[in-house]
């Protein structure tokens, strides 16, 4: 979702604002050296067609897709879609068939030319079931089972990359880097209880169809301690690293500049109804009502995240802030009171496994038991195993689960997280009309087979030798757009406030 321009107007920008401006700290945009980035996720994938709808590592891989691979469409900061492989674009008054025309003359990082083909492959096996994709004249062409009001949405967002798959299995982009190195983690020789974190490194494409990237080079570090990376970010060792949620507040107190977005992950509980003997509705409403998301988002998380009364965001959707926070400990009480024997979280607690990995899930996990106790419900927390691939998942009635958000559409991903969350089940009404969508969360909410519990940003600290930062609200970092100080990082004094 980077935009298009050319990077010359970004320089030209750029050097008036800085001459306008008498506090500015260069005295215009530099090309070279190599930016240093910080995730949080210790994997991901640089194939579209393996990030799973939803998941936390998606969201990381999405980052880094972004520096190799483009989109036929982006949206720029006031929602408005702007042209990038593709020029133009048309539909029919049902929404139903659409057509792309590409920009003549893109090139992969290889130097072959981008074709229509390339285009139908990609999106072939991104868009999924319900679409039909195929070569048009100097384009594509797009027909949907159903309309589509909301494709260009998808298309601007989520896995729905424009690639061409090498023999090797490689995967080649027009974006404005290309990778150059990548090193899995590994133990380290003298401590192999210690592993070393994954790296991978992109450089800059020379024939980048929307220009030359500042930077010549981004070296990302994956899977590193949260402490660690706010560590690095002082001393000059990253000077772009992802924040977690509950350590905004240190990182602030300690100078750093702290750019946050949107809510983009949304925390939730989710009851399995595969069990032997299933929930009983009293639970779950007497679960709903216990619960305390304003304590959540303000205490636990320290005012980083907002609690969360609906699946979609605001920002997302429209309507959030239609939907109610109910607590009435009182009622949970009396609901709890009618309990039968064998209802789970009676006599026999009901256990809560924490599918999201970090501390931070463990720490709300915790907080969920603590507020049903309030409510006389018995819930014990269940941590996943350390080593996954020997040793099985306990059995659990309840998950924590965080859901990262992936589309710009809120039907597709309502309908993505109904299909991945809730058994495979289908979202029974396609339509982007905000009143059925409305409903149809509604229903969702009042079945109470998902709880959400709070909303988090994301957020990511940014030293002061970094220039033109411009992430947008919804999650790119737009890296292509940096330029960096001719100054040792080392030795720049990072400033409070938000990043420029």
């Amino acid at each position: 979702m980077r935009f298009t321009r050319s990077r010359w107007l970004a320089a030209i920008s750029a050097a008036v604002v800085s001459l306008a401006c008498v506090c500015a700290q260069a005295a215009s945009p530099r090309y070279g050296g190599t930016l240093h980035v910080k995730l949080r996720a210790s994997s991901v994938s640089l194939d579209p067609r393996e990030w799973t709808p939803g998941s936390l590592s998606s969201g990381a891989s999405e980052k880094l897709g972004s520096l190799v691979y483009d989109r036929l469409v982006s949206l720029d900061d006031h929602a408005r879609f702007q042209p990038a492989l593709a020029t133009e674009w048309s539909h029919d008054a049902a929404g139903r068939n659409w057509q792309f025309k590409l920009r003549p003359g893109i090139r992969f990082s290889d130097g072959a030319l981008l074709t229509p083909a390339d285009a139908v492959a990609s999106l072939q096996s991104t868009l999924g079931k319900g679409f039909e994709v195929t070569p048009a004249e100097n384009g594509v062409a797009i027909r949907a089972a159903h309309p589509v009001s909301d494709l260009l949405a998808q298309l601007a967002s989520g896995r729905n990359f424009i690639f061409r798959v090498q023999p090797d299995a490689t995967l080649l982009g027009t974006g404005p880097f290309f990778v150059v190195e990548s090193v899995a983690a590994a133990p380290v020789d003298t401590n192999p209880s210690v592993t070393k974190p994954a790296k991978i490194k992109f450089q800059a494409n020379e024939g980048a169809w929307s220009g030359r990237p500042f930077v010549d080079f981004v070296e990302v570090t994956l899977g590193e301690p949260p402490l660690r990376q706010l560590l690095d970010l002082q001393v000059g060792k990253a000077d772009i690293a992802e924040i977690a949620p509950d350590l905004v507040r240190k990182g602030r107190q300690e100078g750093l500049r702290i750019w946050s977005s949107s809510p983009q992950t949304l925390v939730a509980l989710r009851f399995d109804d595969g069990l032997a003997s299933p929930v009983s509705d009293q639970l779950r409403e007497a679960l709903w009502l216990a619960l305390d998301r304003d304590t959540m988002a303000n205490v636990l998380l320290q005012r980083e995240a907002q609690p969360a009364d609906s699946l979609l965001p605001q920002w997302l959707s429209g309507y959030a802030f239609l939907f109610e926070r109910p607590m009435d400990l009182q009622r949970a009480r009396e609901l709890r009171a009618a309990f039968s024997a064998g209802v789970p979280g009676a006599t026999q607690p009901l256990r809560l496994r924490v599918d999201a990995s970090g501390d931070l899930y463990k720490l709300m996990g915790e907080r969920v038991a603590v507020n049903a106790r309030k409510a006389n419900l018995m819930v014990q927390v269940a941590l996943p195993p350390a080593n996954a691939s020997t040793s099985p998942a306990p059995a659990a009635g309840l998950h924590l689960v965080a859901w990262h958000y992936d589309s710009l559409s809120p039907r597709a991903e309502l309908e993505a997280f109904v299909k991945q969350l809730l058994d495979g089940a289908e979202l029974p009404v396609n339509t982007t009309d905000p009143e059925q969508l409305f409903a149809q969360e509604r229903r969702l909410l009042e079945e109470r087979r998902i709880l959400p519990l709070v909303l988090l940003p994301e957020y990511a600290g940014v030293r002061a030798n970094v220039h033109n930062w411009n992430a947008s609200p919804w999650g790119d970092w737009r890296l292509a757009d940096i330029w960096l100080d001719s100054e040792d990082p080392m030795t720049t004094k990072t400033p409070a406030g938000p990043p420029k």
